[in-house]
């Protein structure tokens, strides 16, 4: 899961893609063609077949066209169509939102950040869905099925999971005879350990993704909950100004302040940290299953094949505790030919489709049995680790103002991080401005 950011032209190509947004609108989305299949237990007909568009964020994978290109093979008289939105998981946010608002049809189904479901379907801009046309709802694991719901209805289903994960240089921690750490102090001894070989001295400990974007909001609540404490509690009301929480972001405010972050790092989204762990200049990185492929290339990009596992996130006092990511994939309120676009859901999330993506991209399925497979398993050593990860993973806050809420939480972070503001400070303020957020 990637929450990149853009940093060039942004308000010129954030202008442009409304215009074209406004245009395919203005020229209409598919043909209606004749009705599609009713459903009960919750949720309108879906109706309409023929061609619609699949909007998502880039695809740095590459293997989203041959999972296409394998449904239009299969229909040609209901072909989909990829409207590839930026990188940056904020700007894709801000493209859908903006074509909902002006009720456009010109997307059918729509790849949401799971945490992006309860404000699309709160504000109606997504489709409540059947249940009973979508029977292998029970076959997900639990907690990514919870993220396809709001006020217990369905409104998505969950096509891919996601949960953080260590990756660390396992020929050098082998070679200085130290162990996968539990624990941030753990980390830090095996860090000093390994810095002290030569082939290691210019190497930094540890990055995650620090940049202010929707990366930095997970980075910060893994901190938090690693810490024992909570971003908001079970109760729906933010705790952050707590002594756990405190603890929490001093290890990422302290970690800058030492120099075992990369200064560098402060800018790191996924792709960025990737590439620095990658090339050889971490010994530990924080990121999601999809690096797991990319750095295990042969063909000259990675200089680290073979030389790196995966290990749980270390915690402050043990193993630490994930944010839950992934993608559900919902249909726009406005679109047409939804019949044609529940088909194209119910094909993208089967076991078949999801086994195919896993061996191409290493990204996380949401079938529970493909954790469980043996070839699977051979190919991806880390899925056991994984699945334990996503089964105890915490959710970043699901209301209605996600928006507003996650902005917060970047800007008080990546302020104490920065050092302009203390850490304490920051936790106070953004108290008092997610206790404002969240009761509106």
């Amino acid at each position: 899961m990637r929450f990149e950011r853009s940093h060039t032209r942004k308000a010129a190509f954030v202008a442009v893609a409304s215009s074209l947004v406004l245009l395919a609108s203005a020229c209409g989305g598919g043909d209606d063609g004749s009705s599609g299949d009713s459903g009960s237990s919750g949720g309108a007909a879906l109706e309409g077949r023929g061609p619609i568009t699949f909007a998502t964020g880039k695809d740095t994978s590459g293997n989203l066209t041959n999972q296409v290109a394998a449904w239009n093979s299969q229909h040609p008289d209901e072909k989909v169509t990829v409207s590839e939105l930026p990188e940056s998981a904020d700007q894709q946010r801000a493209q859908m939102i903006q074509n909902a608002q002006i009720k456009s049809d010109a997307f059918s189904v729509l790849n949401l950040d799971v945490v992006w479901t309860a404000e699309f379907a709160a504000n109606r801009w997504v489709t409540e869905l059947p249940q009973d046309q979508f029977p292998d709802l029970g076959k997900l694991l639990p907690s990514t099925l919870d993220t396809a719901k709001y006020r217990d209805k369905l409104y998505a289903v969950p096509v891919t999971s996601d949960g953080g994960l260590l990756y660390y240089r396992k020929d050098l921690l082998d070679k200085a005879g130290v162990q996968p750490p539990k624990t941030w102090a753990e980390m830090k001894d095996a860090c000093t350990k390994i810095k002290a070989l030569p082939e290691a001295k210019t190497m930094s400990c540890y990055a995650g993704q620090f940049e202010k974007y929707e990366g930095l909001t997970v980075n910060f609540s893994e901190a938090v909950n690693g810490a024992g404490g909570v971003v908001v509690g079970d109760d729906g009301k933010p705790n952050v100004d707590t002594p756990e929480a405190l603890e929490g972001l001093n290890f990422l405010v302290d970690g800058l302040k030492s120099g075992e972050f990369p200064k560098a790092s402060i800018t790191y989204t996924e792709e960025p940290g990737r590439r620095a762990f990658q090339e050889g200049s971490l010994i530990f990185h924080r990121n999601w299953p999809y690096v797991y492929a990319l750095a295990e290339k042969t063909d000259g990009s990675s200089k680290i094949n073979g030389k790196f596992a995966v290990a749980p996130l270390p915690g402050m006092s043990g193993q630490g505790v994930s944010t839950l990511g992934g993608h559900n994939y919902a249909i726009s309120e406005f679109a047409k030919n939804k019949a044609t676009a529940a088909d194209f859901i119910k094909f993208m999330s089967s076991e078949e489709r999801q086994k195919a993506n896993i061996e191409k991209t290493s990204q996380a399925p949401t079938w529970a049995s493909l954790y469980d497979d043996a070839a699977l398993n051979k190919q991806f050593p880390y899925l056991a680790p994984l699945k334990a990860s996503i089964e105890s993973a915490k959710s970043r806050p699901k209301v209605v103002k996600y928006g507003d809420v996650t902005t917060a939480i970047q800007e008080a972070a990546y302020g104490a991080m920065t050092g302009t503001m203390p850490p304490k400070d920051a936790l106070t303020g953004l108290q008092t401005k997610l206790s404002t957020l969240i009761t509106q």
